[in-house]
């Protein structure tokens, strides 16, 4: 049970933090994708080093997860043809809708319901590459 209340916890501060700093707005996506304004790139700076400071502090620490095991990170091979081509399609799929998958219910919660059919449309996309994962180059 404080599994699922530290998780609700965490997501409804998610869901405040996207919602106040405007990063669930259409507006401001576009804005960054035709690099008009810094503030969505500055709300992915924030967050990415922010993660990196608190992953190496918990690890240094010695921090354990909510199972009991350390915080534990490999790192993967880099395939340059390939993670351009993910990232290509994942920045294609989020110009077009104007929303991450990240916030998918922030922005469900704050009443774009049409959000749904994204919600529908990745739950598919997840469903169909758990079927043809074991036949996908990776």
């Amino acid at each position: 049970m404080m599994k699922n209340i530290a998780y609700a916890f965490v997501g409804i501060v998610f869901g405040i933090t996207m919602t106040k700093s405007e990063a669930i707005s259409w507006y401001r996506i576009i804005e960054m994708f035709r690099f008009e304004s810094f503030h969505m790139y500055g709300i992915i700076g924030v967050a990415v080093c922010l993660s990196a400071l608190l992953l190496f502090i918990l690890k240094r620490k010695k921090f354990t997860t909510l199972e009991g095991g350390f915080i534990e990170h490999e790192g993967m091979e880099l395939r340059p043809k390939r993670h351009i081509l993910a990232g290509s399609i994942f920045g294609l799929g989020w110009a077009l809708l104007g929303a991450c998958p990240g916030p998918i219910y922030v922005l469900i919660g704050n009443g774009f319901l049409i959000m749904g059919v994204v919600l529908i449309g990745a739950v598919l996309g997840t469903y169909l590459y758990g079927l043809w994962m074991d036949k996908l180059p990776h």
